[in-house]
């Protein structure tokens, strides 16, 4: 699935001279976690999170240790907290240096961003402009959507084999050589032997997502001492 297809549309959306009273009743009222600020034609300018207003109220007044300790820090980025803290507007609030995807970038794509930038939602433009917001929940509700049908049917015993034969060689964990699955209407057994218990976990999880099966039996064995590592 791509950006097109996960993302939430109809968004509401906030100028950059709102008060940011206005801004957080808003999110409140909505029972929404972030707004996103543009301009008149659509171009996005920033975010608006309820992070950026909780970390607001946090702000206190330095001590006079604290206020001389900040002199030896970044400027620039005590300025910018000075704005986030006291700014009026949401212009002064909102995160300006966004990570942002078209609509054609793919879910995992998206979830790799999430991840690598610690962030919960990332808006998705179209010459700039904003079209939608794909959030944790959206690729949530992707994750669980069903796998989309194959050309080889996936309930005859030899076709889920063929499939689950080739998603263990595409592991690194597995020990292809030690481990003999076999499928008996539509359930999976392995044979053979395993090195540890997270292996043997991780063999269920691949065999349950494969189409068709039924259930998982696991009958391999402890790797005896005088195997090869």
């Amino acid at each position: 699935m791509n950006a097109h297809e996960l993302m939430t549309t109809g968004l509401v959306v906030v100028p950059p001279d709102m008060p940011v009273s206005a801004v957080a009743e808003l999110l409140a009222s909505r029972s929404i976690s972030a707004v996103p600020v543009t301009a008149p034609d659509g171009t996005l300018l920033g975010l608006v999170t309820e992070g950026d207003l909780i970390h607001r109220l946090a702000e206190t007044k330095r001590g006079p240790l604290g206020w001389f300790l900040a002199l030896f820090g970044d400027r620039r980025k005590l300025a910018e907290r000075f704005v986030k803290a006291h700014g009026v507007r949401a212009a002064d609030l909102m995160t300006r240096e966004l990570v942002t995807v078209g609509e054609d970038s793919s879910a995992e794509r998206i979830a790799q961003l999430m991840e690598q930038h610690h962030i919960r939602r990332v808006p998705v433009l179209r010459e700039g402009k904003l079209v939608g917001i794909v959030s944790r929940a959206d690729l949530l509700r992707a994750a669980l959507l069903p796998p989309p049908p194959t050309l080889e049917s996936g309930g005859t015993d030899a076709a889920i084999l063929r499939r689950l034969m080739a998603a263990l060689r595409e592991q690194p964990w597995v020990d292809s050589f030690y481990i003999h699955p076999d499928v008996v209407g539509g359930r999976v057994i392995f044979y053979g032997f395993h090195r540890s218990a997270e292996a043997q976990h991780a063999m269920d999880v691949l065999a349950r997502a494969i189409p068709g099966v039924q259930a998982v039996e696991d009958r391999t064995t402890p790797m005896p001492f005088f195997m090869p590592v």
